[in-house]
Protein backbone atom coordinates (compact mmCIF):
# COMPACT_ATOMS: atom_id res chain seq x y z
CA UNK A 1 0.00 0.00 0.00
CA UNK A 2 0.98 3.47 -0.50
CA UNK A 3 0.84 6.53 1.32
CA UNK A 4 1.11 9.89 -0.07
CA UNK A 5 2.60 12.31 3.28
CA UNK A 6 1.36 15.86 2.86
CA UNK A 7 3.80 17.62 0.21
CA UNK A 8 6.18 20.48 2.43
CA UNK A 9 5.08 23.17 0.24
CA UNK A 10 1.67 22.33 1.18
CA UNK A 11 1.57 21.79 4.87
CA UNK A 12 -0.73 23.68 7.51
CA UNK A 13 1.15 23.32 10.41
CA UNK A 14 4.55 23.79 11.60
CA UNK A 15 6.77 20.79 10.93
CA UNK A 16 7.62 21.33 15.07
CA UNK A 17 4.94 22.69 16.21
CA UNK A 18 6.68 22.72 19.71
CA UNK A 19 9.73 24.20 18.64
CA UNK A 20 7.61 26.76 16.81
CA UNK A 21 5.16 27.65 19.38
CA UNK A 22 9.35 28.24 21.74
CA UNK A 23 10.47 30.50 18.41
CA UNK A 24 7.28 32.63 18.38
CA UNK A 25 6.88 32.74 22.27
CA UNK A 26 10.44 33.91 23.10
CA UNK A 27 9.87 37.11 20.37
CA UNK A 28 6.72 37.99 22.12
CA UNK A 29 8.47 37.62 25.49
CA UNK A 30 10.97 39.75 23.96
CA UNK A 31 8.31 42.30 22.28
CA UNK A 32 7.10 42.75 26.44
CA UNK A 33 11.09 42.94 27.46
CA UNK A 34 11.69 46.09 24.88
CA UNK A 35 8.12 47.70 26.06
CA UNK A 36 9.58 47.67 29.83
CA UNK A 37 11.95 49.23 28.70
CA UNK A 38 10.31 51.61 27.08
CA UNK A 39 7.84 52.27 29.50
CA UNK A 40 10.63 52.64 32.24
CA UNK A 41 12.01 55.37 30.12
CA UNK A 42 8.96 57.12 29.40
CA UNK A 43 8.54 56.22 26.04
CA UNK A 44 12.48 56.79 25.32
CA UNK A 45 13.11 53.86 22.62
CA UNK A 46 9.98 55.58 20.65
CA UNK A 47 12.77 58.24 18.83
CA UNK A 48 14.63 54.66 17.35
CA UNK A 49 11.35 53.64 15.42
CA UNK A 50 10.95 54.99 11.58
CA UNK A 51 11.07 58.50 10.74
CA UNK A 52 10.58 58.97 7.58
CA UNK A 53 12.94 60.12 4.89
CA UNK A 54 15.31 60.88 7.77
CA UNK A 55 19.10 59.48 7.29
CA UNK A 56 18.79 59.54 10.94
CA UNK A 57 15.85 57.24 11.04
CA UNK A 58 16.61 55.00 8.76
CA UNK A 59 17.73 52.57 11.09
CA UNK A 60 14.42 52.35 12.64
CA UNK A 61 13.52 50.42 9.99
CA UNK A 62 15.51 47.43 11.74
CA UNK A 63 14.07 47.93 14.79
CA UNK A 64 10.40 49.57 14.78
CA UNK A 65 8.96 45.71 14.94
CA UNK A 66 10.31 45.66 18.35
CA UNK A 67 8.88 48.91 19.63
CA UNK A 68 5.59 49.90 20.53
CA UNK A 69 3.57 52.75 21.50
CA UNK A 70 1.76 51.74 24.60
CA UNK A 71 0.86 48.85 26.45
CA UNK A 72 -2.78 48.75 24.96
CA UNK A 73 -0.58 48.90 21.58
CA UNK A 74 1.24 45.94 22.47
CA UNK A 75 -1.74 43.91 23.97
CA UNK A 76 -3.70 44.15 20.68
CA UNK A 77 -0.79 42.76 18.85
CA UNK A 78 -0.25 40.06 21.32
CA UNK A 79 -2.67 37.29 19.88
CA UNK A 80 -2.35 37.95 16.40
CA UNK A 81 1.44 37.65 16.15
CA UNK A 82 1.29 34.19 18.12
CA UNK A 83 -1.24 32.95 16.01
CA UNK A 84 0.13 34.25 12.31
CA UNK A 85 4.06 33.39 13.24
CA UNK A 86 3.26 30.17 14.32
CA UNK A 87 0.88 29.01 11.26
CA UNK A 88 3.79 31.07 9.07
CA UNK A 89 6.61 28.82 10.08
CA UNK A 90 4.21 25.64 8.00
CA UNK A 91 6.99 26.15 5.59
CA UNK A 92 9.75 25.24 8.18
CA UNK A 93 12.23 27.92 10.30
CA UNK A 94 14.39 28.95 7.97
CA UNK A 95 11.04 29.79 5.11
CA UNK A 96 9.42 31.76 7.86
CA UNK A 97 13.09 33.86 9.20
CA UNK A 98 13.49 34.38 4.80
CA UNK A 99 9.76 35.55 4.63
CA UNK A 100 9.37 37.36 7.82
CA UNK A 101 12.42 39.12 6.52
CA UNK A 102 11.30 40.07 3.28
CA UNK A 103 7.74 41.69 4.99
CA UNK A 104 10.14 43.55 8.06
CA UNK A 105 12.23 45.13 4.82
CA UNK A 106 9.87 46.33 2.55
CA UNK A 107 7.42 47.04 5.32
CA UNK A 108 9.72 49.15 6.67
CA UNK A 109 11.37 50.91 3.32
CA UNK A 110 7.79 51.66 2.16
CA UNK A 111 6.97 53.50 5.75
CA UNK A 112 10.00 55.24 5.56
CA UNK A 113 9.99 56.58 1.97
CA UNK A 114 5.51 57.42 2.26
CA UNK A 115 4.96 57.79 6.09
CA UNK A 116 5.22 61.82 6.03
CA UNK A 117 8.35 63.86 8.02
CA UNK A 118 8.12 64.57 11.47
CA UNK A 119 5.98 61.45 12.00
CA UNK A 120 7.43 57.87 13.67
CA UNK A 121 6.37 54.54 13.24
CA UNK A 122 6.54 51.61 15.40
CA UNK A 123 4.99 48.54 16.03
CA UNK A 124 4.93 44.93 14.89
CA UNK A 125 1.34 45.68 12.87
CA UNK A 126 3.44 45.51 9.66
CA UNK A 127 4.67 42.14 10.43
CA UNK A 128 1.02 40.81 11.60
CA UNK A 129 -0.77 42.61 8.53
CA UNK A 130 2.47 40.86 6.15
CA UNK A 131 1.85 37.43 7.67
CA UNK A 132 -1.75 37.31 7.31
CA UNK A 133 -1.37 38.38 3.65
CA UNK A 134 1.30 35.86 2.76
CA UNK A 135 -1.30 33.20 4.77
CA UNK A 136 -4.30 34.26 2.97
CA UNK A 137 -2.94 33.93 -0.48
CA UNK A 138 -0.18 30.86 -0.10
CA UNK A 139 -2.94 28.13 -1.00
CA UNK A 140 -3.63 30.03 -3.37
CA UNK A 141 -0.10 29.88 -5.43
CA UNK A 142 0.68 26.42 -4.15
CA UNK A 143 -2.55 25.10 -5.13
CA UNK A 144 -2.89 24.00 -1.66
CA UNK A 145 -6.88 22.91 -0.34
CA UNK A 146 -6.08 23.21 3.75
CA UNK A 147 -4.27 26.28 3.21
CA UNK A 148 -7.16 27.75 1.11
CA UNK A 149 -9.13 26.67 4.07
CA UNK A 150 -6.99 28.02 7.18
CA UNK A 151 -7.29 31.34 5.10
CA UNK A 152 -10.71 31.20 4.57
CA UNK A 153 -10.92 31.05 8.43
CA UNK A 154 -7.91 33.98 9.46
CA UNK A 155 -9.80 36.09 6.74
CA UNK A 156 -12.76 35.47 8.76
CA UNK A 157 -11.13 36.44 11.90
CA UNK A 158 -8.95 39.29 11.00
CA UNK A 159 -10.22 39.74 7.41
CA UNK A 160 -11.77 43.29 8.70
CA UNK A 161 -8.64 44.77 9.90
CA UNK A 162 -7.15 44.62 6.26
CA UNK A 163 -9.01 48.27 6.30
CA UNK A 164 -5.88 49.12 7.52
CA UNK A 165 -4.28 49.81 4.64
CA UNK A 166 -6.30 52.34 3.95
CA UNK A 167 -5.59 56.20 5.78
CA UNK A 168 -8.96 56.19 7.55
CA UNK A 169 -7.76 56.55 11.15
CA UNK A 170 -5.49 59.77 12.70
CA UNK A 171 -2.37 58.46 14.28
CA UNK A 172 -2.18 54.87 12.71
CA UNK A 173 0.37 54.04 10.48
CA UNK A 174 -1.55 52.63 7.41
CA UNK A 175 1.99 53.00 5.48
CA UNK A 176 3.23 50.43 7.44
CA UNK A 177 0.57 47.96 7.27
CA UNK A 178 0.02 48.97 3.44
CA UNK A 179 3.25 47.78 2.96
CA UNK A 180 3.74 44.85 5.41
CA UNK A 181 1.14 43.61 3.65
CA UNK A 182 2.68 44.08 0.12
CA UNK A 183 5.58 42.21 1.80
CA UNK A 184 3.47 39.45 2.68
CA UNK A 185 2.13 39.08 -1.01
CA UNK A 186 6.11 39.50 -2.26
CA UNK A 187 7.52 36.74 -0.10
CA UNK A 188 3.99 34.69 -1.24
CA UNK A 189 5.25 34.60 -4.42
CA UNK A 190 8.72 34.11 -3.75
CA UNK A 191 8.16 30.91 -1.65
CA UNK A 192 5.86 29.53 -4.39
CA UNK A 193 8.41 30.42 -7.08
CA UNK A 194 11.43 28.93 -4.89
CA UNK A 195 8.91 26.00 -4.43
CA UNK A 196 7.77 25.26 -8.21
CA UNK A 197 11.71 25.61 -9.09
CA UNK A 198 12.88 23.29 -6.79
CA UNK A 199 9.89 20.68 -6.40
CA UNK A 200 9.51 21.58 -3.25
CA UNK A 201 6.16 20.31 -3.76
CA UNK A 202 6.46 16.77 -4.48
CA UNK A 203 5.83 14.13 -1.89
CA UNK A 204 7.58 11.00 -2.12
CA UNK A 205 5.44 8.09 -1.74
CA UNK A 206 5.60 5.88 1.34
CA UNK A 207 5.24 1.96 0.89
CA UNK A 208 3.65 -0.50 3.70
CA UNK A 209 3.01 -3.97 3.54
CA UNK A 210 5.46 -6.48 3.67
CA UNK A 211 5.09 -7.83 0.24
CA UNK A 212 4.87 -5.76 -3.32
Amino acid sequence: MVSSPRPPAKRVLPPNPRQAAVVVGAFVALLYVVQLVNSLTGGGLVRHGILPLSLAGLDGVLWAPLLHGSWPHLLGNTVPVLVLAFLAMSGGFGQFAAVTGVIWLVGGLGTWVTGGVGTAHVGASGLIFGWLAFLLVRGILNRALGQVLVSLVLFFVWGGMLWGVLPTTPGISWQGHLFGALGGLLAAWLVARANSRNGAGAARPRIHGGSP
